[in-house]
């Protein structure tokens, strides 16, 4: 009996670990269901999120095709055609025969065509900025927008020392701006933008049509170029090519921070050195040129140069960057104001000034009237003047009509091509420039065989009061000789 029972117990033993093992078996089946479908969901999930982010990346893929598609419609194209001072060289011998006072070189007036970009600044008004030197002496002028529909336009002002031209779309109206898709360009601050920056150049290249290349800010502040005469330029290795001129420079927000007007190339070709007017300097000279239909120049009045380190450690003062005032004109400006000769001018409204061009270009595109604070370094202390810009009055002069009384005539400034000189704008009846000859339109190159290139040195032979007149005019294509002897006036 007593093994029998003995059987019975290790039976229900043998049972009980079944049982144990069987439900522990169950149990870990279970948790490996789970881990399975667990691993199963994440697989499937991590599927979806590998699909998700494989199609995020390709919406997201880097690219400035979303900025231009804003940029491009407020770049235009331009085309203009005129007339212009083709100077060729006559043969030394032919001196030997005409005399010593017979002319080097014969002048004939060509007709020519030329290609540019320019900006729209304002839509409802079709203001379009671009180089002055692209629409120079233009009698025709093209603009071809974006769709490639050709329109005119007309030249509004223009300021030569800043290289810049403001145009006016000829009959815009909403129903062309809507079917073309126009726009006008936003403006940013240039003072803003440092180098580094990403750049964008776009414009019209040789005529191709219109292209966008992309850079850097090399540099800024780029002046001793001896390119225009106000120099502050951006400089940027986007690349710039002809036909860029005028054309936009812009940040990756599709913002106008340059016009492109010039390159640096030796060989003819682009090589990476680009230059830029900064906005800034665009945007005051076009609302200058909208308001008064000219550049009313403000005047300084001072005289300095670039603070060197030679001339840094003669005054024992650490900086390095500066304009150097040397000498102040009385009564002007800057004289009012107390700036003294041995100043080192270092801001302007409180924005740094690191060079006497960079002065000089920012005074020059300052409305007249203008209050600015300029900071100065006197004796190792800062201290700061306020100064009101006056008008720049030999440069007003030289942009105004003159009219000789003795002459019975009236002069302007005028440029045939890259020659300056003096127009005739007109003759009175039964006066004097009418009895030795002048004629409306002649353009006058010497006075007295003294080159006058403006009516500021036109106007100062007049004053001498010498006993002839002898004027060398250009007249169609002829090179004309005009004399007057004076008889007691």
């Amino acid at each position: 009996m007593k093994f029998f029972r003995n059987l019975v117990c290790l039976k229900r033993v043998f049972y009980d670990q079944e049982n144990f093992y069987v439900k522990k078996i169950k149990k870990n089946i279970t948790q490996i269901i789970v881990i399975i479908s667990i691993v199963s969901v994440f697989s499937e999930l991590k599927a979806i999120d590998d699909t998700y982010i494989r199609s995020n990346q390709q919406q997201i893929v880097p690219s400035l095709a979303p900025m231009l598609e804003k940029v491009l419609p407020a770049v235009v194209s331009i085309r203009v055609s005129g007339t212009k001072i083709h100077n060729q060289q006559i043969p030394e011998e032919f001196k030997f025969f005409f005399g010593p006072n017979f002319p080097s070189q014969q002048q004939s007036i060509r007709p020519f065509e030329g290609i540019g970009s320019g900006v729209i600044i304002d839509l409802k008004k079709g203001y379009v900025i671009t180089n002055n030197h692209v629409v120079d002496n233009a009698k025709d002028i093209q603009i071809q927008l974006n769709e490639g529909v050709e329109i005119g336009a007309k030249l509004v002002g223009k300021d030569t020392l800043a290289d810049i031209a403001l145009l006016q779309i000829k009959n815009l109206t909403l129903k062309t701006i809507k079917d073309l898709h126009l726009r006008a360009i936003e403006i940013a601050d240039s003072d803003k933008i440092k180098v580094g920056d990403f750049v964008v150049a776009v414009g019209n290249p040789f005529g191709i049509g219109q292209t966008a290349t992309s850079g850097i800010i090399s540099a800024l502040g780029r002046s001793g170029l001896n390119i225009e005469g106000i120099e502050n330029f951006i400089q940027t290795d986007a690349s710039i090519n002809k036909g860029n001129s005028g054309g936009a420079l812009v940040n990756l927000n599709g913002e106008l921070i340059g016009i492109n007007t010039a390159i640096l190339a030796p060989g003819g070709g682009n090589i990476g050195i680009g230059f830029a007017i900064p906005s800034n300097m665009v945007r005051s000279l076009s609302n200058q040129i909208i308001k008064n239909g000219e550049v009313r120049r403000g005047f300084l009045g001072i005289k300095g140069t670039e603070l060197t380190s030679d001339i840094a450690r003669a005054l024992n003062i650490d900086i390095q960057r500066g304009a150097f005032v040397s000498e102040v004109i009385p009564r002007s400006s800057a004289y009012k104001a107390g700036i003294q000769p041995g100043d080192i001018i270092v801001s302007m409204d409180e924005k740094r000034i690191n060079s006497f061009a960079e002065l000089r270009a920012k005074v020059g595109v300052a409305e007249v009237g203008k209050l600015i604070k300029i900071g100065i370094l006197r004796k190792r202390k800062l201290i700061n003047v306020t100064v009101i810009l006056e008008l720049d009055e030999s440069y007003y002069r030289d942009l105004k009509k003159i009219t000789v009384s003795i002459l019975g005539a009236t002069f302007s400034n005028g440029t045939e091509k890259h020659l300056k000189g003096v127009r005739v704008e007109n003759v009175s009846s039964n006066s004097t420039a009418q009895s030795i000859g002048l004629k409306k339109y002649d353009f006058i190159i010497t006075l007295n065989e003294n080159r006058v290139e403006n009516i500021v040195q036109f106007q100062k032979i007049i004053d001498k009061n010498p006993k002839a007149l002898a004027f060398n005019i250009l007249r169609e294509g002829r090179n004309i000789y005009l004399l007057f002897r004076k008889s007691g006036y």
